[in-house]
Formats: structure tokens, C-alpha cells, sequence
């Protein structure tokens, strides 16, 4: 099926001004718990055997391009954006897939795999080690994104806006948390420098999506089903929002003119939680 092209992010944009304020004084850990329904993130250091589903710390890879379930791509148009897998830096073992994003749409690049082995008709959970170098800017950006089968294959992405983690929607541009400076706060930043912990867990059936980063639930990255304002209001002005995702893609793409350096390791995707 041909990609879809993408939506840029305009909604709600900070100015630089605002951004670094919110840099200064609105991330500090709120210490949510994990939603109730949600079993405690069992230990999982590397790549543990997952009951259904994959675990992948790319020690399989055998050359410096992804191979095997991963399929390196450009949708629509491609510049200088690379994907590689890198025997220099890793999270576990000796391999890490690197992605050098660079800035503006056609400089992106995906590196991908089916959900086919995944039973993605019920909820399911992924979790991704990521380490980059560049704070997430104030213009939008994707590192993951999912093709909705439910959306008209529009993609359901995850990456940053306005200095922190956001998830936004391609169909409608929609942005989870809204990119309020109340909502923005709601979310954290990506650490540079470190390799960090991103799970997520998609209830298609139910219309539910919940975020955790290293562990720790995050409020603004959560659609309950109940409009919350300055959360998930703006999400759910959509009716009967019920994901199916098909794929799974790590990369970059900037709607800005933004660059990073990112690796990813441990990327695991299974129908129960995986944990850090």
C-alpha cells in the first residue's frame, strides 16, 4: 500500500519564549501512578522471551543495514536521513539500531516491522530503549509511529513538541497532551545523553492509550475514554476513536528543521507488559 503523506503540527505551538519557561518550571515529576488496570512493569533488563508477540535487541543483524522483520524506508520522499545498525553503542549486548534524522519533512527516515505476530485486536504493549543527543525541540518531530488500519491507514505517531513527549494523530492532527502550557506540563522531556525507557499500552477495543517512561506513568500522554482538558479533549472530539494498528516504524521525521542522532535497543512488543 503506498504511505500516506504527513500532517504538520500547528496546533497550539509555544513560542520559544514559552517553551523555555516551561523548560525551567513545568517538568518537574509528577509521580502518577500506573493506571489501575495496568499489571506492575515486571524486571526486564535486554531482551526477555515474550509469551506472544517479539523482543528484538538487533545482535541478530549480521550487516550496518536493518534486515530480517526491520525494513529501512522514506515515505513519499527522501533526503539525507539515514538508519543503520550501529556496533558502537548499545543498550544491551554489542548492536542498536541508529537513525540520523535530518531536518525537514524529506529528510526523514523509518525503519519498520508488521505487527503480524501481535494480536493487536485486544490491547497490547510496546516498550523501546531510546538514547539521541538533541533536546526535543519546540516545532514537532516523530521518532514511532503506528499505520492505523481504523484511521484510513493514517498513522498514530509519538515524538515531541514544544520541548517534551507528545502523541499526535496524522488524520486530524490531533496532539496528546494539547500543546496548552498547562498540557505541555502535563508531559516530561526526553533525556539526551542516556539510554530511556518508553513503553505504551494500546487498547484498540476500548479507545484507550497510556504512556510510561522509565516506569513512571505519564498523566498527559493517557486517553482515558473521559475528555480531560488540556490532556486528551482535543483527541477525543473524534468519535469512536478505536485504534488497529498494522506496523510498527522508529525513526525521525522533523516538520521543523530539526536534527538528532537517536539509537534504539530492546524494542519488544507483546499482549502483556514487557517492563523496563
Amino acid at each position: 500500500m503506498p504511505p500516506t503523506p504527513r500532517l504538520r503540527s500547528r496546533r497550539g505551538r509555544l513560542s520559544a519564549a514559552a517553551a523555555a519557561a516551561l523548560a525551567l518550571a513545568a517538568f518537574a515529576p509528577a509521580g502518577q501512578p500506573a493506571a489501575a488496570e495496568a499489571p506492575a512493569a515486571p524486571a526486564a533488563a535486554g531482551c526477555p522471551t515474550t509469551a506472544d508477540g517479539f523482543c528484538d535487541d538487533f545482535e541478530s543483524q549480521t550487516g550496518t543495514q536493518p534486515s530480517g522483520r526491520w525494513t529501512a524506508g522514506a515515505p513519499n520522499c527522501s533526503g539525507t536521513g539515514t538508519a543503520s545498525v550501529d556496533s558502537s553503542v548499545a543498550h544491551s549486548g554489542g548492536k542498536s539500531l541508529r537513525i540520523n534524522g535530518g531536518g525537514g519533512y524529506c529528510n526523514h527516515v523509518f525503519v519498520g516491522t508488521p505487527l503480524s505476530g501481535v494480536n493487536t485486536s485486544s490491547a497490547f504493549w510496546a516498550r523501546f530503549y531510546v538514547r539521541h543527543t538533541t533536546p526535543l525541540p519546540a516545532a514537532h518531530i516523530t521518532f514511532a509511529a503506528l499505520r492505523d488500519a481504523a484511521d484510513n491507514n493514517k498513522d498514530l505517531r509519538m515524538g515531541g513538541q514544544n520541548g517534551a513527549l507528545q502523541w499526535n494523530r496524522e488524520s486530524d492532527d490531533a496532539t496528546l497532551p494539547e500543546q496548552s502550557p498547562n498540557g505541555v506540563s502535563m508531559s516530561r522531556p526526553l533525556p539526551v545523553n542516556t539510554w530511556t525507557c518508553v513503553e505504551f499500552r494500546i487498547d484498540g477495543p476500548a479507545g484507550r492509550l497510556e504512556t510510561w517512561v522509565d516506569g513512571t506513568a505519564v498523566q498527559g500522554l493517557a486517553v482515558d475514554g473521559t475528555p480531560t482538558h488540556d490532556i486528551d479533549g482535543q483527541w477525543l472530539r473524534k468519535a469512536n476513536w478505536r485504534p488497529s494498528p498494522t506496523d510498527f516504524r522508529l525513526g525521525w521525521e522533523s516538520y521543523g528543521g530539526d536534527t538528532d542522532t537517536l539509537w534504539f535497543d530492546d524494542v519488544a512488543v507483546s499482549g502483556s507488559r514487557i517492563g523496563c
